[in-house]
């Protein structure tokens, strides 16, 4: 095991990018860390390193924050972060329920993104999503048209997976060579 702790931060990382710096439950942070270190993706993006301290962040990430990379944005900053990423290669896409987004059954998805996933209760503003090269949403057939911030990022992220992850490891950890 200690050989696979120490190759860990070496192996490849899917380039999938998941912004919840607009995101404030420290458990629905934790839950999405511990989902972004599930798929092995590049970075998970919160409004502060700090939240990673939080008794409930760790609660439900079960320690993924120790291997996870994070990076911290400020909501005021995502615009202009958004922007950068682009300049970086990667399309920023909105997890919205916007009118005109694509329904994600239908969405193909850059393979260098950052997802962009809005406030509990309010989505995303405005001025955020207008820094966002595309919007996905979600269809829901029941009468509250929302999911839990946390459950629509993990069904989007592993429909991006299903278009662009690279081969499973193993179902039992085996040493690294």
């Amino acid at each position: 095991m200690a050989l696979v702790r120490t190759q860990y931060p070496n192996l490849p990382r899917h380039p999938l990018v998941v912004c919840a710096a607009l995101v404030e439950n420290s458990m629905n942070l934790g839950m999405l860390c511990r989902t972004a270190e599930a798929f092995r993706l590049e970075a998970l993006v919160l409004s502060e390193l700090a939240l990673t301290q939080n008794r409930q962040f760790r609660q439900v990430a079960v320690a993924t924050h120790q291997w996870q990379p994070v990076v911290a944005c400020a909501a005021e900053q995502l615009p202009q972060w958004l922007s950068d990423r682009r300049r970086q290669g990667y399309s920023p896409i909105a997890l919205d329920l916007h009118p005109q987004a694509t329904p994600l059954p239908e969405m193909q998805f850059p393979q260098r993104m950052v997802l962009v996933l809005g406030r509990e209760l309010t989505g995303i503003p405005s001025v955020v999503a207008a820094a966002c090269d595309h919007a996905v949403v979600i269809p829901q057939y029941g009468v509250v048209q929302s999911l839990n911030v946390q459950t629509a990022a993990a069904l989007a992220i592993y429909a991006y997976i299903c278009q662009w992850g690279m081969p499973p490891p193993p179902l039992a950890p085996t040493p690294l060579e």
